[in-house]
């Protein structure tokens, strides 16, 4: 079994057909197929909810998608959200830490929370011989993770045919 954490982008890529979405789908719905099991626990922040919610409404608004099927994606990723993830509350601690990635990194406020999270998690893996990949399509993101030690993954290097999206007409 496998352990990742996504990010809001790396998350987004499940619901809405972009560079590496074969990939990512791929991964979210491996299952053993004698036992029926999910082969990866992919993990995701609590922010993660309020992020690609905002990110499938961006993405209806500049017209990548009808807004159809923005809520039609909406819909089926928040009742997915709490039973196919693993859900990582915030913490005061999250928070503290993000506060200080960014005195380290050049990220954003929510990319420094999600790093923030995944390192926590990937520390209490770790003390069990686990190891936790942190996936997301953002390089400043990827580089400092691999920086603070996380092994990591972007979607965009796994591009499919398949993950040409249809632009919708109007």
């Amino acid at each position: 079994m496998a352990f990742y954490y996504f990010d809001a982008s790396a998350l987004v890529k499940y619901y809405v057909t972009e560079p590496g979405s074969t990939w990512v789908r791929l991964l979210v719905e491996d299952r053993d197929p004698e036992t029926f099991r999910w082969r990866h626990v992919v993990f995701a922040a609590e922010i993660t909810r309020v992020e690609v919610a905002a990110g499938l409404a961006v993405i209806a608004r500049v017209g990548r998608i009808r807004k159809t099927q923005r809520d039609r994606e909406y819909r089926r990723f928040i009742s997915q959200f709490a039973y196919r993830y693993a859900i990582l509350p915030l913490r005061t601690e999250d928070l503290e830490y993000a506060a200080d990635l960014t005195q380290q990194h050049p990220l954003k406020a929510y990319d420094a929370v999600q790093l923030a999270v995944a390192l926590r998690h990937g520390r209490a893996l770790a003390a069990h011989d686990l190891t936790l990949t942190f996936v997301s399509g953002d390089d400043t993101l990827l580089t400092a993770a691999q920086a603070e030690g996380l092994p990591t993954d972007n979607p965009f290097d796994h591009v499919s045919p398949h993950d040409i999206p249809q632009v919708p007409t109007p």
